[in-house]
């Protein structure tokens, strides 16, 4: 019985989220400009930071090969 009830659950609960997407819209896009600037200063972080670690690794594997 719980698998159905999840399916269920599943399935109202997103048609709640499709619903109230379409009726606001509006607060919904002012969200996601909001949220695209702060996704793109942490990305970019975190590709500086795997950047520099990769640097930082391949230095120290050309140091133990000499």
């Amino acid at each position: 019985m719980g698998k159905y009830m999840s399916l269920v659950v599943g399935v109202v609960v997103g048609l709640a989220g499709l619903v109230l997407t379409v009726l606001w819209w509006g607060d919904f896009v002012t969200i996601i400009k909001g949220l695209v600037p702060v996704m793109l200063i942490f990305c970019g972080a975190i590709a500086l930071v795997a950047g520099y670690s990769e640097l930082k690794d391949d230095k120290r594997a050309k140091g133990k090969n000499k």
